[in-house]
């Protein structure tokens, strides 16, 4: 009941490297159904998990969570059964999500402090993706179809958006070789490399190697 966490900075290909995993071992594909799932939890839209997911860690965060609190309004939203969600319950909903996904198996999960929440799961493989800003932005470029400007915009904006979610699960060593099995520098190598060392390491690692 294998899990492959993949980590990575922002445009250095990790979605792609994951869609192949998934499909080389018939693992579940876990990015965006994360946000389904915790929006399922909350009774709110995807769309309200993602803007809270954004938002984490920041002034505006902190200044709507009081403003909400010092009204009573989560009570009431709370009691109409409609739905609430803030930054400390989308991290509580975060970490069960990804439990629950661990414990299922089987799964590669993309991101959202994975090998941090699954540090001690004995069958848990945990990637890190990195490479050079230039190349992350060509990379945004060509797969949203936007100007290099707004692709350095998207990635600064995602780049800020992870480091807020780590310091909101109390972690400053995020990009410590020390958290992951295997670093990629996607600078160095290619894409057909990263994916035959991550294999390797899967293969070896025991758990998958019934299930490939």
């Amino acid at each position: 009941m294998a899990v492959i966490t993949i980590s990575r900075q922002y445009g250095a290909g990790a979605m792609a490297l994951g869609h192949r995993l998934a499909g080389k071992y018939g693992y579940t594909m876990a990015s965006r159904e994360i946000v389904q799932s915790i929006a399922d939890k909350a009774k709110v839209s995807t769309d309200f998990v993602l803007s809270v997911e954004k938002e984490a860690g920041t002034r505006l965060s902190r200044f709507m969570t009081r403003i909400i609190s010092s009204r009573g309004m989560a009570s009431k939203i709370l009691r109409d059964d409609s739905g609430y969600i803030d930054e400390k319950l989308y991290l509580d909903y975060l970490v069960l999500t990804v439990v629950q996904i661990a414990d299922e198996g089987n799964a590669v999960i993309m991101g959202r402090g994975s090998q941090y929440i699954l540090r001690s799961h004995p069958d848990a493989v945990h990637i890190l993706l990195v490479d050079d800003l230039e190349n992350r932005i060509k990379r945004v470029e060509r797969r949203e179809k936007v100007p290099s400007e707004q692709a350095a915009r998207i990635v600064h904006n995602e780049d800020k958006r992870r480091l807020n979610l780590y310091h909101r699960l109390g972690k400053q060593d995020y990009d410590s070789p020390a958290l992951y099995h295997l670093v990629l520098n996607m600078s160095r190598i290619a894409r057909r490399e990263a994916f035959e060392l991550v294999c390797h390491l899967v293969n070896s690692a025991g758990p998958a190697k019934a299930a490939g």
